[in-house]
């Protein structure tokens, strides 16, 4: 399902998109209207972030109403957090490293 994540977040009217959503739902048409494209490629769009998992729609008569799903972003944040976390232990090894080397040099 990660893929399907990355994939629908390299286009940045998605990304757009979702930013519309996180706070409140929205028909696709005010969704559209921020857009100048049509309305049939912004339903383009909601389908692949829908197919991905990152917004869900809810039917009120006619209406569709999209929004953010929180949960969808799981995976994806587990994954960042895989090599943000290995980054952040390195960066605290070079700077106890770098600590060690200065106390030695004061200590001489």
């Amino acid at each position: 399902m990660i893929e399907k994540v990355i994939q629908a977040l390299t286009e940045p009217k998605r990304r757009v998109i979702l930013q519309l959503v996180y706070e409140n739902e929205l028909t696709s048409s005010a969704i559209a209207s921020h857009f100048d494209i049509s309305a049939p490629a912004i339903s383009q769009h909601l389908k692949v972030l829908e197919g991905a998992g990152l917004v869900i729609v809810r039917k009120e008569g006619t209406k569709r109403y999209y929004g953010i799903k929180k949960d969808g972003f799981s995976e994806l944040k587990q994954f960042i957090e895989h090599f943000w976390d290995d980054h952040l232990l390195l960066l605290k090894e070079v700077a106890e490293e770098e600590e060690r080397k200065i106390h030695e040099s004061e200590s001489e």
